[in-house]
């Protein structure tokens, strides 16, 4: 399978080449897409400069901040429209470990979905003060009981999907960013009957540059999940994982959405 790595940029000047080199390395066939925000710290310039030296690298300009979600988006499309198999998620400022692409893409020789999960054994957090951790786990939590999934990091970020099964996730409907984003992929996920792994994975606070985690986005995911569970969404989800369970592994049931 081909794969796309899939890293979305805004002012990660000081991170994006050294990710860039470690993705190379752990996962040498793959090819990864920079899909930077025009970043104002020159991001954009040292990923062209990296494109221009390897073939396996390329660069998605986007016009401006448009938020997480929107950038995964354009990268995906931008994938499926070259033919690559596998789309990956993973952050540029060095919490995902390129190392452990490996592991997730091998997940995908029995699921659609491949998340690289925390909260899981052999799941580890790395640098995290105690408050960090108690909001993502909240969040996985109340993402789970709200809306009807399994899955224990509903709002990872490191993930793999198969590109033939993106197009039942219909991520044209998908407005979320940040925290949401992920949580409302996962559903759609569940939803159209994917099969999704967790993989466990270690996670370390970044390395270098700026957070982009504010209260705006963790208010924001926790308005839209306890929307969609109120919605029905929940009980759908978990009807639609009751149907994929019944259905053949190589071809779950999809679920109408």
């Amino acid at each position: 399978m081909t794969a796309l790595v899939c890293i979305p940029t805004y002012d990660e000047a000081e991170s994006i080449a050294a990710i860039v080199a470690r993705v190379r390395a752990a996962v040498p066939d793959a090819h990864v897409l920079i899909a930077d925000d025009a970043s104002p710290d020159g991001t954009g310039d040292i990923a062209d400069a990296l494109a221009a030296r390897d073939s396996h690298v390329h660069v998605l300009h986007r016009p401006g901040k448009q938020g997480l979600g929107a950038a995964y988006l354009a990268a995906f499309a931008w994938g499926l429209e070259r033919g690559h198999d596998v789309l990956v998620e993973m952050d540029a400022d060095g919490s995902h470990r390129p190392e452990q692409l490996p592991a997730l893409l091998a997940a995908l020789d029995h699921a659609d979905l491949a998340i690289g999960a925390r909260w899981i054994p052999g799941g580890v957090v790395e640098g995290w003060p105690l408050s960090r951790r108690l909001i993502s786990r909240s969040g996985s939590l109340y993402a789970r009981l709200a809306l009807g999934i399994e899955e224990h990091d509903a709002t990872s970020g490191f993930r793999a999907y198969r590109a033939a099964a993106l197009p039942r996730i219909r991520p044209e409907r998908v407005h979320s960013s940040g925290y949401s984003f992920q949580i409302e992929m996962l559903w759609r996920s569940v939803l159209a009957g994917l099969r999704i792994a967790e993989v466990p994975i270690t996670f370390a606070d970044r390395e270098l540059g700026q957070s982009k985690m504010s209260g705006r986005i963790v208010v924001e995911a926790l308005v839209r999940v306890t929307a969609w569970g109120l919605a029905g969404l929940g009980g759908r989800a978990g009807r639609a994982r009751a149907r994929a369970r019944r259905a053949s592994p190589a071809e779950p049931e999809p679920a109408r959405v």
